[in-house]
């Protein structure tokens, strides 16, 4: 049987690669993008392309494209970052506008699709994390320097007390992991990154081959399992 990956953020970087990824090797993808322009340039065979912004309700254009049919993957890749600032000059609204992105639109999109995910054999929710979310990593000084928002620290570690919280709900039922995909040369990527987006999602589309039931598990897509 063919199985199906919904697939947001999907409109540059690893997000499109993932879905081309996919779509090669006889997934049935739901590309998710957030403009008419994105969407243009990921029409392909096998893919099923919708405009849908995280930051909003989950809309009748991504749950036509899925119907009633079983959804093995959820990858919520969707993500915001912004530029790091010491305290005083911090504006608390980009905190909340990456948490909206990051935190809440993973939220919105299992919510919306957890009927399908929960009818598909083995179901794998996937949030595109980073290792700069983990709390004990930062809290022993690993990424000292780094000079990373106050923002996106802060909803990442947040989105991965999600995937703590969905896998404790949905324990047996759909596997909730957090990725973190590796440095990669994307516009959101850091200035020293080495890992090409289509590396990383060869790397990704392996790992939603995975039996492993452990559940939640927070990893790197270049290294091994991460500590929360």
């Amino acid at each position: 049987m063919t199985r199906l990956a919904v697939v947001t953020g999907a409109g540059r970087g690893l997000g499109a690669a993932l879905v081309g990824h996919l779509a090669g090797q006889a997934w049935e993808v739901v590309a998710c993008v957030r403009t008419e322009a994105a969407a243009a340039a990921l029409g392909r065979e096998r893919v099923t392309v919708v405009v849908q912004d995280v930051r909003e309700p989950v809309g009748a254009a991504l749950l036509g494209a899925v119907g009633d049919r079983p959804v093995d993957a959820l990858v919520n890749n969707a993500g915001i970052g912004a530029p790091a600032r010491p305290l005083a000059d911090t504006d608390p609204r980009t905190i909340l506008d990456s948490v909206d992105v990051n935190v809440a639109g993973p939220l919105r999109l299992a919510q919306a699709l957890l009927p399908g995910l929960l009818a598909a054999p083995a179901p794998l929710i996937v949030n595109v994390s980073s290792r700069l979310g983990s709390l004990s990593a930062q809290a022993a000084g690993d990424f000292a320097g780094r000079g990373t928002s106050y923002a996106y620290r802060v909803s990442k570690a947040a989105q991965n007390m999600l995937t703590i919280a969905l896998a404790a709900e949905l324990a047996g039922r759909v596997r909730c992991w957090a990725v973190h995909p590796g440095a990669l040369t994307t516009a959101m990527g850091a200035a020293d990154a080495t890992t090409p987006a289509e590396v990383a999602a060869a790397r990704l589309a392996h790992l939603l081959d995975s039996t492993e039931t452990t559940s939640p598990r927070y990893l790197s897509l270049d290294g091994p399992d991460l500590n929360w």
